[in-house]
């Protein structure tokens, strides 16, 4: 029987040309905050300006990246790298989620949807 490895997507995300091409990347500083009405995301990449970062929702995933560029062969090519990337929630309300810059810290809010308190609806049993 042949076996199949199955490589996490984690793993993926973390495995980075940048690490032996640019002499290694900073470890990105995340804080995941919950408040009554909102979650956020505080992010800082050590060496890498806020203004840098970059935040966008594909496919109902929320993600944080940055680029870096080098040279090859007297091309420029830029490589992203990612700091976060994770599934949304059902209950954050994608339309309006924001990104500012807070203290050195890029601050991406993900306010909740009505479906945040739970849903419940009472079903009749037909016959």
């Amino acid at each position: 029987m042949k076996k199949s490895r199955l490589i996490p997507v984690e793993l993926l995300h973390s495995i980075d040309i940048t690490n032996t091409i640019g002499g290694g990347v900073s470890q990105p500083i995340i804080e995941l905050k919950q408040h009554e009405d909102h979650r956020e995301i505080k992010c800082k990449v050590p060496g890498v300006a806020e203004s840098a970062l970059q935040v966008e929702v594909i496919n109902n995933f929320l993600s944080i990246y940055y680029t870096q560029e080098f040279l090859s062969n007297g091309t420029s090519i830029e490589i992203p790298k990612v700091v976060y990337h994770k599934a949304i929630p059902y209950f954050i309300d994608v339309a309006n989620i924001s990104a500012t810059v807070e203290e050195g810290f890029l601050c991406v809010t993900l306010p909740f949807n009505k479906l945040a308190n739970g849903y419940h609806k009472k079903i009749s049993v037909q016959e």
